[in-house]
Order: C-alpha cells, then structure tokens, then sequence
C-alpha cells in the first residue's frame, strides 16, 4: 500500500517556494512508486495549477473557500491581515483534514505556524516535515514556537548548508533532525525547451549589450541599490554601450521607476514585467545581476548558471556565496555597500574572457537543483528517518 505525502503551501503571491513546492510535488509524484502527493488547496492559491497536477498525478485537496483574488498581498500590514485569515479559515479544516484522511506526512512550507501549533496542540497519526523556506527572521515567537514544538516535527529541512549550520547553533531543533535539501528549482525538459525560444517581440532589441536582473520588485530584491550601482558604472565607463534589464513586477516598481528617473537613467534602464520564459533572456545577456539583501539560493541564480549565464552576486545570506562556490564560480561582491557592485562590474567587462571558466563551475553547481535530485534525497531522507 502506498504511503500518502500532503504539502501544506498557503502562498499569497507567486513567490519562488511556490515553485518548489510545486515541482517537490510533481517531482515525488512522477519519480517515486511508494508515495501518493497530494496538494492542499487552501484558499484557492493552486486553481490555475488543476492541470498541471492532473497531468502528473497529484491530487489536489480543497480546504476551504476560494479567496485567493480577493484577499489582499501587497505591502506588510495588508498581507499579515491576509495571513491572519487564511489561519483563522484553515484552523478547524485542516484538523477535520488530518484526523479524517490521515496521511503519512505533512510538508509544511508556508504559514508554517498554523500546523506546527496544530501537532503541538494535537496528537496526528501524521508526521510533520517542516520545510524552511527563504531566509527565516529569527524573532522570540518563531524560535519559541519551534522550540517547544521541536519534539513533534518529524524532521526539518533547510535549502542551504548555511542557514543549516545557523539553526544547529541556536539548539532549536534537534541536531539528527534538522537536514540540508536544495530546492526543487530545475525542470530539465522545461529548460530545454525554453532555451530554443528566440521569439522577443519587435520591442526588444537583441543586439543590445545588457547586464540582466529578475525578480520581485519588493525590499529584499535591492534594485534600487542596483541602479544607484549601474549608474556608477555608466558615469566611470562612458564609452561601454551597454543597458540594464531589469524583469519583475511588485509593490515597489513605482519607487523603481522614480530611481531610473532620478539618476537620469531612462535610455539605460529597460523594465519587463514578468515572463514565463527567463531563459532566452538570460542567454542573450552579459551576465546576471543578483544585488539581493538575503535570499535561501535564488531561484534565478540557478536559472542563469543553467542558462551559461555568468553571474555577478551579492554576498548576502544565506545561499548565494554557497551556490558561487565562494566566488569560484562567479564575482561576488560585500552586500549593499556603495560601489562595490560597480566595481564588480568593472571587472568583470575588463575581464570578461579569462572569467568565463567560472560558469562552468557554476552550471555543475546548478544540477543539484534539479527536481529529480531534490526527490532523491528528500525521500532518502524520509526512508531513513
């Protein structure tokens, strides 16, 4: 008889743990023979992923109401209110969910508070796998609610050896319990089939030179620092034609655009809204701009050491000096600080043919993030526990 794996993945706005629970899912469903996945539903945040899962054999589990184009996700304030009603929603369903089908494990990504207090609270037949994602801020209640609920997490798991290493010295989880698991980023059939689109639309210039940036317009991402850095750049390298592309969507593109426009940048700075299709970008460009403040890896890291893309990185926490190998394959530049990134870049334009070996570093780096390794050693890691 199989076993049964439900994930527990309330997300608000299309963020990357989305994609790896995602893919986790389809990963374990598609690969594994011993294991039924499915998909709780909670507020409608996977309607539009129905076929997809169909397709892999995963099932999907409404919880509740469907409330997902209804509740607000943009800013702090509006979205913990969303947060507070998913969890006031999801409390008792979830319960009758659990004791009513009793599935072998739970992973847990986010608003991982309400299962935890739940098992605290409650005993279930079910096994709780706390899937850390990003990089967790830990305040007083997260560390209390972790640690005195340790006892009944079946296991946690990190996506970086760094934030891993973190967590064992703070004694909140038991150290035999507590693992290393990238992030299910990789579909290498997608990837091969994306890499052959060449169609950019008459509005994009591809023989452009451009360095290239993606992700949510929001704080952690830093653009503004990465504009104030390219305009550094431009003024110290006047005769380099070359643009910033920057690709996303988010609650703070308004205050992206009045940064271009302050810097008298709008010739230099082109904006995309978001793209199913990253690869055919990252392939045309120079390198890859990653000036985030934390990230657990980047998702578009990844991406773009797949792509052959070489990559330019802050060296934040908590996963992208790990994937750089320490900046063997790639520059690395101090976080947030003035020039330091313009510097970088400089670099990397005046050196740009003897730096070109890091990518192969950085590609083999990139296949541990496929979605067949990540099923490997999450179900080792649930055999052997």
């Amino acid at each position: 008889m199989k076993k049964s794996i439900y994930y527990w993945v309330p997300c608000l706005d299309r963020v990357g743990t989305e994609k790896s629970a995602k893919n986790s899912a389809v990963a374990v469903a598609k690969y594994s023979k011993e294991y039924d996945v499915s998909v709780i539903n909670v507020f409608g945040e996977w309607n539009n992923f129905k076929e997809i899962f169909e397709q892999n054999e995963v099932k999907l589990i409404n919880l509740g109401i469907d409330l997902y184009n209804i509740l607000p996700k943009k800013g702090f304030i509006f979205s913990r209110i969303s947060y507070l009603i998913i969890i006031f929603l999801s409390f008792i369903p979830l319960i009758i969910l659990l004791k009513k089908n009793k599935p072998d494990f739970l992973v847990a990504h986010l608003i991982t508070s309400l299962p935890i207090f739940l098992f605290k609270l409650l005993n279930f037949r079910t096994k709780l796998i706390l899937r850390i994602s990003g990089y967790p801020k830990l305040n007083f209640f997260r560390k209390f609610l972790w640690k005195i609920s340790s006892n009944k997490i079946h296991f946690t798991t990190c996506p970086s050896q760094e934030l891993l290493e973190k967590l064992k010295k703070k004694n909140i989880f038991s150290k035999n319990k507590i693992f290393f698991l990238q992030d299910a980023i990789l579909d290498i059939k997608e990837f091969i089939d994306k890499k052959k689109d060449n169609n950019f639309g008459k509005d994009f210039d591809t023989s452009q030179k451009y360095f290239l940036s993606i992700g949510r317009f929001s704080k952690q991402k830093n653009f503004k620092y990465l504009i104030d850095e390219f305009k550094l750049f431009k003024n110290e390298n006047k005769n380099l034609n070359i643009k910033l592309l920057i690709i996303g969507d988010g609650e703070e593109k308004k205050n992206i655009l009045n940064r271009i426009k302050f810097n008298n940048l709008s010739k230099d700075v082109d904006l995309l809204n978001r793209t199913n299709n990253v690869y055919k970008y990252m392939k045309k460009s120079q390198a890859f701009i990653l000036p985030s403040l934390w990230e657990e890896v980047g998702f578009v890291i990844v991406e773009a050491a797949m792509s052959n893309t070489f990559i330019i990185s802050s060296d934040c926490p908590n996963g992208p000096t790990e994937f750089l190998s320490n900046g063997d394959a790639g520059l690395l530049f101090k976080s947030n600080e003035i020039g330091e990134l313009s510097k970088s870049l400089k670099l990397f334009v005046d050196n740009k043919i003897n730096l070109m070996k890091k990518r192969k570093y950085a590609k083999k780096n990139s296949i541990k993030y496929t979605k067949f390794r990540h099923f490997k050693k999450l179900i080792k890691i649930i055999d052997e526990n």
